[in-house]
């Protein structure tokens, strides 16, 4: 229900964000979400290569 965004409302929200942040900071926000996002997703692949190493280590 609320994990399923449409086309409409995603374009809603763009032109909010628009209207209120404008259109230079546009590209500096969508820059740091995508670097946030970058990090988020290598630290969770170190934390699952990390829990794998060490249930790895209990098993032998």
């Amino acid at each position: 229900m609320f994990g399923k965004i449409g086309l409409g409302e995603l374009i809603l929200i763009l032109i909010i964000v628009l209207i209120i942040f404008g259109p230079k900071k546009l590209p500096e926000i969508a820059k740091a979400l995508g670097n946030s996002l970058q990090e988020f997703k290598k630290a969770s692949k170190e934390l699952k290569q990390n829990a794998s190493e060490n249930n790895d280590d209990l098993s032998t």
